[in-house]
């Protein structure tokens, strides 16, 4: 058992692994490197440590990062910080991905030893295409990742940002090598259900394909302080601020949603964020999983009161009523 807190946990599409309903999103581990990695703050490593600490105590057994974020400083930062909490993280898992832009699939098997440098020799438990955009097909991205989990490379194949089509490829191709397509990354949010409407959630299901919520509190729109206090915008650091996620009139149409989340914390005697991510991995029963991240301690101590209640299938289904009112359409 990772930490000190008994967490159920949930199978990971059809393999043998088993995940906490939160994992711990780390691209703000990025360092400031790279473009994506000026997207948060600067976090040191004692923070990072702390953050990474936190969530081991509090039940969540999975990480998820990527080549892209911070060029691997991500990935080495997350090594360290588990590493150095010694045998709490033992069992600690890792997922990652492999940034296809500009490339052929024939970079998977070249780049994948980096990979594992940059996780200083920790196992990579779930090995993701990070996108659908490369110069070769899924067939041949596949293909390459068969031969990785042939070869013992990595534990479990997934994909990030793949639509209906894509994914119902990936599963197939990779079904013809005797593997399971465990999962698929997606953007999924109480105010972005695009998933739900275009086949991905159904295909998902149908497959028994884990669905990872990316985004599950729109950059911290979910948290509801925004809506309270919309000065705090212009604090922001990075490009969020500009993002349409933060202007007035997303502020006003959400804010129904936000009223109903405030009034459902104070009732479970929770954070508004909590009650907003409890839906997310609760609404679907055991398919959608969700990463969000943390850039201070406290996040990382809100992410973890999630998992210590369940909201009750009547404010479940509030909540779901609500949202398709204000969500993306």
């Amino acid at each position: 058992m990772i930490g000190s807190a008994t967490i159920p946990l949930r199978r990971l599409g059809k393999s043998d692994i088993h995940i906490s309903a939160l994992g711990l999103g780390t691209w703000q581990f990025s360092k400031g490197n790279g473009m994506v990695g000026r997207y948060w703050p600067v976090l040191e490593k004692q923070e990072i440590q702390e953050i990474v600490n936190i969530s081991l105590d509090g039940g969540i057994n999975w990480f998820d990062t990527a080549e892209v974020y911070g060029k691997g400083k991500s990935e080495e930062g997350l090594a360290d910080a588990l590493n150095s909490v010694g045998e709490k993280a033992d069992d600690a898992l890792i997922a990652t991905k492999w940034w296809p832009v500009m490339r052929t699939a024939k970079s998977i098997p070249k780049t994948i030893d980096e990979r594992l440098d940059a996780l200083k020799g920790r196992t990579i438990d779930l090995y993701m295409v990070h996108q659908p955009y490369s110069f070769s097909s899924v067939r041949a991205e596949m293909d390459e990742m068969a031969r990785l989990l042939k070869d013992g490379k990595v534990r479990t194949v997934g994909v990030s940002n793949f639509n209906e089509e894509k994914m119902r490829e990936a599963h197939q191709v990779l079904a013809n090598h005797g593997y399971p397509l465990v999962s698929n990354q997606v953007k999924y949010s109480l105010v972005d259900r695009r998933i739900e409407k275009d086949g991905t959630l159904d295909a998902a299901k149908e497959l028994g394909i884990t669905l990872i919520a990316y985004s599950p509190l729109e950059q911290g729109l979910l948290t509801g302080k925004f809506h309270k206090n919309p000065d705090l915008i212009k604090k922001m650091s990075g490009p969020r601020k500009h993002f349409s996620t933060f202007k007035p009139a997303t502020l006003e149409r959400t804010k129904p949603l936000i009223d109903l989340l405030d009034r459902l914390a104070d009732e479970y005697n929770v954070t508004t964020s909590q009650i907003a991510l409890n839906w997310l991995i609760h609404f679907h029963e055991d398919t959608v999983v969700a990463i969000p991240g943390a850039t201070k301690k406290h996040h990382a101590e809100e992410n973890i009161g999630t998992l210590t209640f369940k909201l009750s299938q009547e404010h479940l289904d509030e909540i779901d009523m609500v949202s398709r009112d204000v969500s993306i359409k």
